[in-house]
């Protein structure tokens, strides 16, 4: 049985990408990731900070920074607990121990500065990048159209650093996602990873502070991205990766038969372990000969293509009362 694709021009043996997370941080996690059959693997983010690690460079990046000084404290702390050194490292070992893909992802905000430290990861030996852009409509003054201008830059400024297949994990806080998409295909994107979940404060009621305990997914999210990949995967020419809400096979098989290339999985790992890739494999097969499908290509993008999928992915209310 075939589980072969194809993602951002790589050859994977089966669809199944560990995302960016604490887990892939570690080389220990990445050796066992590989060894019970992970498709790639995306290293834990480097972040754009990092990278710059200069109080004043910072602040004319992000006004944050300038209310919050404390910030740039801890940022200048974590890049010598985990910098451009110790990622360099992890390729490197990676890279020797599997022949699996091994992407590095850098989380950003602008196209400043950073992008041609992106050229020393591709001769680390890192076989793509993935762009984790976090932009956020927090400023009245930014437009629509210059957050998506700022998504354009970054993906063209890197790119002219590098060689190796560059994806772009995207939110989906726009206004027009399907335009985006577009644009970022269109300026040279050879995946794009929808999308991505972002962090989400809470209130607790009974001591009226903000907390943070919805860090990992749920099943149900699974459905966010499932609509925009549907609808993107017949007019892209970039591969697309379906990220968040994926814990099972059956997740898996929805995000294919809408279309994606490949898929990223994460909170699953956490809740049940790295070496619950396997078990997602299996039961893909096992899917798979149930349907009596060879291969991954025989159904990715059947349900999405099909005559009238469009318009119910597309649909926004319901049409009649359903509980």
């Amino acid at each position: 049985m075939d589980l072969s694709t194809e993602y951002m021009g790589l050859k994977l043996k089966n669809p199944i990408i560990v995302s960016s997370s604490k887990l892939t941080s570690e080389i220990a996690n990445i050796k066992k990731a590989a060894d019970v059959g992970a498709g790639a693997i995306v290293l834990k983010s480097l972040f754009e900070e990092q990278l710059i690690a200069d109080s004043s460079a910072l602040m004319d990046q992000d006004i944050k920074y300038f209310w919050f000084p404390e910030a740039i404290e801890h940022i200048n702390k974590h890049s010598k607990e985990y910098g451009l050194k110790q990622l360099l490292s992890l390729i490197k070992g990676a890279k020797e121990y599997t022949d699996i893909p091994i992407i590095a992802s850098i989380n950003c905000v602008s196209g400043h500065e950073w992008p041609k430290f992106a050229r020393t990861l591709e001769e680390a030996g890192a076989d793509g990048l993935e762009l984790n852009i976090s932009i956020f409509p927090f400023d009245k003054y930014m437009s629509c159209g210059e957050i998506s201008d700022r998504y354009i830059e970054i993906l063209e400024k890197v790119r002219s650093y590098v060689s190796i297949p560059i994806s772009v994990k995207m939110g989906s806080y726009f206004t027009n996602v399907l335009q985006i998409a577009h644009r970022l295909n269109d300026s040279g994107a050879d995946a794009l990873v929808m999308f991505n979940r972002y962090y989400r404060p809470d209130i607790d009621i009974e001591t009226e502070t903000i907390v943070r305990d919805n860090v990992l997914s749920a099943p149900q999210e699974v459905t966010k991205s499932l609509r925009w990949v549907a609808l993107l995967s017949p007019q892209l020419d970039c591969s697309i990766a379906a990220a968040t809400g994926i814990h099972d096979a059956k997740g898996v098989i929805k995000q294919l038969l809408a279309g994606a290339d490949a898929t990223q999985i994460c909170s699953t790992l956490f809740n049940n372990g790295i070496s619950y890739i396997d078990t997602i494999l299996f039961d893909l097969e096992k899917w798979m000969k149930k349907h009596r499908y060879e291969s991954i290509s025989e159904f990715k993008g059947k349900v999405a293509n099909r005559e009238g999928s469009s318009a119910k992915f597309e649909r926004m209310q319901f049409l009649k009362k359903e509980i």
